[in-house]
C-alpha cells in the first residue's frame, strides 16, 4: 500500500480515534459502508483514512459531506478501516451504533427513572390500602351506631350513637381521599413485560425517542459469542463495553421485574377494595335479614350496592395483578441456574478448573492495581448489579407470596361473613332455604380463595427459605469512607432482639 498511494498508511491502533465531536456530525453506519473516517476535521480541510485515496468519486464525495476544499488522506485496510471507525464509536467488532458504552448508560438511566416511577407507584398503592383499611373501620364504627339506633332507638345512648357514627363517616371519607389518587395512578402504570432475551449478545435499541421511550432489541451480533468467549485476548476497552451491555441486561431485568411488582401491588390494592366491599354487603345483607323492611331499608340496600360494586371492581384491579404474578413466578424460575457475569469471563472459569478461588485471586496484592483499575471496577459494577437482580427476583417472588396472602385474607372476609350470617340466622331461629344456600355459597367461596391464595405462597415461601439473602439476623455496615471498606465495623441484630 505504501508504494502504491502515495500517502502515509495506517493499521489499527486503538489510540487512534476520531473526536465525539466529528463523530456526533457523521452517521457511523454510513461511515462504514462507504468506508472513510475523518480524523481531523476543521473549516476549509480535514484529514480522512480511506482505502483508496484515487477514488475521486469518493474524494468529492468527503468534501461535500465535511464541507472542506483540501483533503489529506491516510491509506488502511478494509478491516483496519472498519475497526478504525467502530474504535472511534466504541463499539466492539461488528456492534450496532447503539451498543457502545454511552448510548447504553442513557438506556440504563431511563430504566432507572422508570424503576423509581414503579417505586413510587408502589407506594402509592400501599397507602391505598392503608386508607381502604381506614374505611372499614369507618364501616365498623357506623354499623355499631346504626345497630344500636335501630335495637335501642334514639335513647340515652345517642351519646355514643352519634359520635361513633360521625367517626365512622369520617374516616370513610379520609380513607377514600387516599384511596382516589392510587385509583387514578393505576390507569398511568407504563407497561413493561417480560419478553424471551437471546443468549447470543443482542443491545438494547430505542424505537421511539420522541415521546413512548420504547425500546426493541437489535438481531443478535454475529461472531459476538466467539468474540465473548476470547475474554482474555481483548482490550480492556473491549470488555467494558461488553459489561456495559451485561449491566443494562441486568438493569432490564429488575424493570420488568419491578413493573410486575407493581401489578403485583396492583392486584393486591384490587383484593383490599374488593374485602372493603364484602364487609359493606356483609353489613347490608345481616341488616336486612335482621330488621323488617321500612325507612332504613334503603340504607341496607345501598351498602348492598356499594359493595357489589366495590367487589366486582376490585377483582378486575385483581384479573391483571394475577397474570403478572404467573409471569413473575416464569421469570424468576427461567433465570434459576443461569450463569451470572463473574461466571461468563473466561479468566474466571479458568480459576475455577485450577481449583483457584476467583475472590481471593482478586483480593490478592498482586491482582489489586488491575482489579481497581477501571476495567476491574467495570467488573466490581456488573457482578454488584447481578446481585441486586438476584435480590429483585427474591424481591418479586415475595410480592407474589405477598399477593396470596391478600387473596387468602379475602377468603377469609367472604367465608367469615357467609359463616356468621349462617350461625347467627340459624342461632337466632331466622332460617331460610334461599339465604342458607347463599350463607353456603359464600363459605365455599372464601375457601376456594384460601386454597388458591396458598397455592400462591407456599411456592414463593419455600424459594425464600431456599435463597442465601434471607438470614435469621440482619447485618449492616457502619460506612466510615475516610478508611476502605474492607475495615468498615459490621453492626448485626439478632432476630431474638
Amino acid at each position: 500500500m505504501s508504494a502504491r498511494y502515495d500517502w502515509p498508511t495506517v493499521e489499527y491502533d486503538e489510540s487512534l480515534t476520531a473526536s465525539a465531536a466529528i463523530l456526533r456530525r457523521l452517521n457511523v453506519d454510513t461511515l462504514r459502508t462507504e468506508l472513510w473516517l475523518p480524523i481531523v476535521w476543521d473549516a476549509d480541510s480535514a484529514e480522512v483514512i480511506v482505502c483508496d485515496p484515487n477514488d475521486a468519486a469518493l474524494a468529492e464525495h468527503v468534501r461535500t459531506s465535511l464541507g472542506v476544499t483540501n483533503l489529506r488522506f491516510r491509506v488502511a485496510t478494509q478491516p483496519d478501516l472498519v475497526r478504525l471507525i467502530e474504535n472511534s464509536a466504541d463499539l466492539n467488532e461488528h456492534f450496532p451504533v447503539y451498543g457502545g458504552r454511552t448510548p447504553l448508560a442513557k438506556v440504563r438511566t431511563y430504566l432507572a427513572g422508570l424503576r423509581t416511577r414503579y417505586a413510587a407507584q408502589r407506594t402509592q398503592f400501599a397507602r391505598s390500602r392503608t386508607g381502604l383499611a381506614l374505611v372499614r373501620t369507618g364501616l365498623t364504627f357506623i354499623t355499631i351506631a346504626v345497630a344500636f339506633l335501630r335495637l335501642f332507638g334514639a335513647g340515652d345512648l345517642l351519646v355514643f350513637e352519634i359520635p361513633l357514627l360521625v367517626f365512622g363517616i369520617l374516616a370513610i371519607v379520609d380513607g377514600l381521599v387516599w384511596y382516589f389518587p392510587a385509583r387514578q395512578e393505576s390507569h398511568r402504570i407504563k407497561p413493561y413485560p417480560p419478553y424471551q432475551v437471546p443468549e447470543e449478545y443482542t443491545a438494547i435499541d430505542v424505537v421511539d425517542p420522541g415521546g413512548a421511550m420504547d425500546f426493541v432489541r437489535c438481531p443478535i451480533v454475529p461472531g459476538s459469542g466467539l468474540l465473548r468467549k476470547n475474554w482474555d485476548a481483548l482490550s480492556p476497552v473491549e470488555r467494558r463495553r461488553f459489561l456495559a451491555n451485561d449491566r443494562t441486561n441486568l438493569a432490564e431485568e429488575r424493570t420488568i421485574l419491578a413493573y410486575l411488582r407493581v401489578m403485583m401491588a396492583k392486584a393486591r390494592t384490587g383484593l383490599a377494595f374488593a374485602r372493603t366491599g364484602v364487609a359493606f354487603a356483609g353489613v347490608g345483607i345481616g341488616f336486612i335479614r335482621k330488621f323488617h323492611p321500612g325507612p332504613w331499608s334503603i340504607f341496607d340496600w345501598s351498602l348492598i350496592v356499594i359493595g357489589v360494586f366495590m367487589l366486582i371492581e376490585g377483582f378486575l384491579w385483581y384479573g391483571p395483578g394475577r397474570h403478572a404474578a404467573n409471569k413473575a413466578l416464569a421469570a424468576v424460575a427461567e433465570k434459576r441456574d443461569v450463569a451470572g457475569p463473574w461466571d461468563t469471563i473466561f479468566p474466571s472459569l479458568c480459576l475455577y478448573s485450577q481449583g483457584i478461588d476467583p475472590v481471593v485471586e482478586a483480593n490478592s496484592p498482586a491482582a489489586q492495581p488491575g482489579v481497581f483499575a477501571t476495567t476491574g471496577l467495570a467488573l466490581e459494577r456488573t457482578t454488584l448489579a447481578d446481585k441486586r437482580n438476584t435480590m429483585s427476583r427474591l424481591r418479586t417472588i415475595m410480592a407474589r407470596a405477598r399477593t396470596g396472602m391478600a387473596f387468602i385474607r379475602t377468603g377469609f372476609s367472604v367465608m367469615t361473613v357467609g359463616a356468621g350470617l349462617f350461625i347467627y340466622f340459624h342461632f337466632t331461629g331466622h332460617v331460610d332455604t334461599l339465604w342458607t344456600v347463599f350463607d353456603i355459597a359464600l363459605v365455599v367461596i372464601g375457601l376456594y380463595l384460601i386454597a388458591d391464595g396458598l397455592h400462591w405462597y407456599l411456592p414463593a415461601e419455600r424459594i425464600k427459605r431456599r435463597s442465601s439473602y434471607v438470614d435469621g439476623d440482619f447485618e449492616i455496615a457502619d460506612a466510615d469512607y475516610s478508611v476502605p471498606q474492607s475495615s468498615w465495623r459490621r453492626v448485626r441484630y439478632p432476630h431474638e432482639k
